[in-house]
């Protein structure tokens, strides 16, 4: 029998509320900076499958809405009250997605039967590995990213396995913070069991077994609704990453969105090969793995904030994912900084869908920014401390209705931001500047958020900086309906003397004693002609130090003069502005611009025809042998038509006899 509306809708409050109340329970007890400030950790209860019914919506990341533990529950053989689970690795499952992350889930019985499981994760702030923080871009292969834990019990019938424990400890940096963090989500586990039991004692175990699987249900016809408003089609979108590799060649991700009445495919033939390098996304091939759907739980939550958040919203979506790509990659591919690639991948679910939905939906999100993270010693205790000091994130994208979100917005809002005092309490560091980036936001009628920027100065020698997730040096994020692109990210040691020296996209830095160092995020994009924008709204930005004169007057038409607006001069420069624009719906700026002449579709759609044809291992090589020929072809000689990587592909072939047994 169904239950009735009202009932229903008091269930799925009870059930956020309950995972809201685990997710206090990990905050407000863990130890690690990240989690009890950053608050990178989820949260959840699934039914016994494993499908996510109930999150929360202020606490913790949002990027695992429908996570699937049911690989995982069903690789443990049986389970008891009192047990709880625990995994970190990426391939046992695909519910991980790269090793820093711990999840957790616990059986909730009721009269011997599984009614459903608490479940949730922590990023730990290092797992061991090559790199302090496990994480950079230079790692090739799973198994430098740090101890990986298979399915197991960690407590069975309620009884510690000291055993992982021990392990654990041995082979991480900072055991006390991993057992300290551990602990807070084990008592996590214990509070989603309480209140599951709380609910059941309310509503009656058939009434909460049921519901569970109507909340879900009624989540997909809220999904489909939101989907059959949008017109029928196919909406294509591509952006890039600056490097697959260190110093290496843009890494593409490309995506065909149909929409065909409530349905929707997510195809993502034309994405890179599988990478040499961290980047990849291990989703196993699965045609709803979460990494791919949180772009689209974004849109559809943009477009109806009052969806419920659950599994049942990725039901209306299925993607196709190639193997041996960097969205479906092959053990033993690195994954560890896959964060960077689904920033990319969700800015590209907006880009397809904008099409779709121009007037509802924003410009391209701010990326770039890293989560950084410092290895050093006090000079006054000795003490060795790894830990995270801030994500330097950016703001959302203009949108038809206002500015972007400054400092954090759209896709990374979920990260907080960590207080100037706790980082120096801490951390043995001291904080120069920490704010917005002038000039970063991508100008439009309604502005682009700007970006934040750190600037600080260490004291201890061989500090090691991770800079996890640096990208958008080279292409910036976009602007749609004439507004324009974002401003790029930066990351400088020593900025503004002699010995200043641009890192460009590096992400692992060796410092000393004095040195300083400043990062900042990409800007976000705009929306709507940067002339259109009020004249006082440009002049109330450049008052606030978010635009300078200089920008107001060249990107925005608004000229100043002793502080305040020169009417006529602005009125000059803007119909210039306006007779000069070019068309188009999207403003890549022009390294991408630039870029896209020589690796056209049409060159793209070649590439990927070429590579598919080789064994897994053998593409990343063929790529960037590819990369390397085509920017010494003449110009002449270019059609970008497909036919040039085609010949190139031939004649590097020849070199390499052993690939024509493979093909």
């Amino acid at each position: 029998m169904a239950i009735d509306n009202v009932t229903l809708e008091i269930l799925a409050n009870h059930c956020r509320a309950a995972a809201e109340s685990m997710a206090y329970t990990l905050y407000r007890t863990a130890h690690s900076t990240f989690v009890k400030e950053t608050e990178d950790f989820t949260t959840a209860l699934t039914t016994p499958d494993g499908f996510t019914f109930a999150t929360p919506t202020e606490l913790g990341a949002t990027w695992f809405v429908g996570l699937n533990y049911g690989p995982v529950i069903e690789a443990i053989d049986g389970y008891e009250d009192g047990d709880i689970c625990m995994t970190n690795d990426p391939y046992s499952g695909f519910v991980c997605t790269h090793p820093p992350d711990l999840h957790l889930w616990k059986p909730v019985f009721h009269e011997g039967e599984i009614v459903c499981f608490a479940v949730g994760h922590i990023h730990n702030t290092d797992v061991g590995g090559a790199v302090p923080a496990s994480l950079s871009r230079t790692l090739t292969e799973v198994h430098q990213e740090g101890i990986r834990i298979p399915p197991m019990k960690l407590y069975a019938r309620g009884e510690l396995n000291q055993q992982i424990i021990d392990i654990m400890s041995t082979n991480v940096r900072v055991p006390d913070q991993n057992w300290g963090d551990l602990k807070a989500q084990v008592a996590a586990m214990h509070t989603g069991e309480r209140k599951v039991r709380e609910m059941i004692a309310k509503f009656g175990v058939d009434v909460f077994r049921r519901g569970i699987e109507e909340i879900m249900d009624y989540a997909e016809r809220q999904a489909r609704d939101l989907v059959r408003r949008l017109p029928d089609g196919s909406y294509f979108f591509a952006d890039y990453i600056d490097e697959d590799s260190v110093g290496g060649n843009p890494c593409r991700i490309a995506l065909e969105v149909t929409i065909a009445g409530d349905d929707v495919t997510f195809d993502f033939t034309g994405s890179d090969p599988q990478l040499e390098s961290s980047i990849n996304m291990p989703t196993g091939g699965d045609p709803r793995h979460i990494l791919m759907m949180v772009g689209l739980v974004y849109v559809l939550y943009s477009l109806d904030p009052t969806i419920l958040l659950n599994s049942g919203l990725t039901r209306v979506c299925h993607s196709i994912l190639p193997e041996g790509t960097v969205v479906n990659p092959t053990f033993p591919a690195a994954v560890g900084m896959r964060s960077l690639t689904c920033m990319r991948l969700q800015g590209v679910i907006f880009g397809a869908f904008s099409q779709a939905a121009p007037d509802r939906l924003p410009a391209g999100p701010a990326s770039g920014g890293p989560i950084m993270n410092v290895n050093t010693v006090d000079n006054r205790t000795g003490r060795r401390v790894v830990a995270s000091i801030d994500p330097i994130s950016g703001g959302a994208g203009g949108n038809p209705e206002q500015d972007g979100t400054d400092g954090s917005g759209a896709n990374s809002s979920f990260l907080k931001n960590t207080p100037v005092e706790i980082n120096e309490a801490e951390v043995p560091i001291r904080i120069l500047r920490y704010g917005l980036a002038r000039d970063s936001g991508g100008p439009g009628r309604h502005r682009g958020g700007l970006a934040s920027e750190l600037t600080f100065k260490v004291f201890a020698p061989n500090t090691r900086i991770t800079a996890r997730n640096r990208d958008r040096t080279r292409f910036t994020s976009w602007g749609i309906l004439g507004g324009r692109a974002g401003g790029p990210s930066a990351f400088r040691l020593n900025p503004g003397t002699n010995h200043e020296v641009d890192l460009g996209n590096t992400d692992i830095l060796t410092a000393g004693p004095g040195d300083v160092i400043h990062v900042a995020c990409g800007g976000a994009g705009g929306w709507g002609p940067p002339w259109e924008r009020p004249a006082v709204a440009v002049l109330a930005d450049v008052r606030r130090g978010f635009v300078s004169a200089q920008q107001a007057e060249r990107d925005y038409g608004v000229v100043l003069a002793n502080g305040d607006i020169d009417g006529e001069a602005t009125d000059r420069r803007r119909t210039e502005m306006q007779g000069a624009a070019s068309q188009g719906f999207y403003h890549f700026g022009p390294e991408r611009e630039a870029y896209e002449r020589l690796w056209t579709r049409a060159n793209y759609d070649a590439l990927t025809e070429v590579l598919a044809s080789l064994p897994v291992h053998w593409r990343f090589f063929m790529k960037t042998r590819l990369f390397e020929a085509l920017a010494c072809l003449p110009a002449d000689e270019r059609s970008g038509d497909g036919g040039e990587v085609h010949a190139l592909f031939d004649d590097i072939a020849r070199n390499y006899p052993e690939l024509a047994a493979l093909r």
